[in-house]
């Protein structure tokens, strides 16, 4: 077996042992959601991850994304690159990331973890929808 494909990218590396913008503890998180803007909540149906997301929106900016997950490597960097992709962005925009753009963001994810950056996305997407549903937007999706 060639040991090359038994290592992440050093970006996911790096994501997984530094991850941007997660709680470490389910009790921080439970404090920030009181003042969240909106709310997701996605699990895998195949690995059994669980992921939480909150985001604070300004106008139709994203200004912070902080994020708690019961899952493995992977799905720690992917959505740690996520949260960093879409602060700053504007809420339809963030919509559009896709899975492809985060495995660019990291430089590869081995094949059979492709379904953690959907998580990711599937769970900033019920963020966004709640924060239009509280401020009584339209989904978007």
């Amino acid at each position: 077996m060639d040991s090359k494909k038994l290592f992440f990218t050093e970006v996911v590396r790096d994501h997984f042992f530094n991850p941007r913008n997660m709680f470490k503890i389910p009790e921080e998180a439970e404090v920030y959601a009181k003042n969240s803007d909106g709310e997701g909540e996605t699990r895998g149906l195949f690995c059994g991850d669980v992921m939480y997301m909150w985001i604070k929106v300004d106008g139709d900016i994203i200004k912070e994304c902080k994020w708690l997950t019961f899952g493995c490597a992977v799905a720690i960097s992917t959505t740690s690159v996520l949260s960093e992709m879409a602060i700053g962005m504007k809420l339809d925009d963030a919509l559009k990331i896709n899975s492809e753009d985060i495995i660019n963001k990291l430089g590869d994810i081995p094949k059979g973890k492709f379904h953690c950056s959907v998580l990711g996305i599937n769970v900033l997407r019920e963020a966004i929808n709640n924060y239009f549903k509280k401020t009584k937007q339209e989904d978007r999706i």
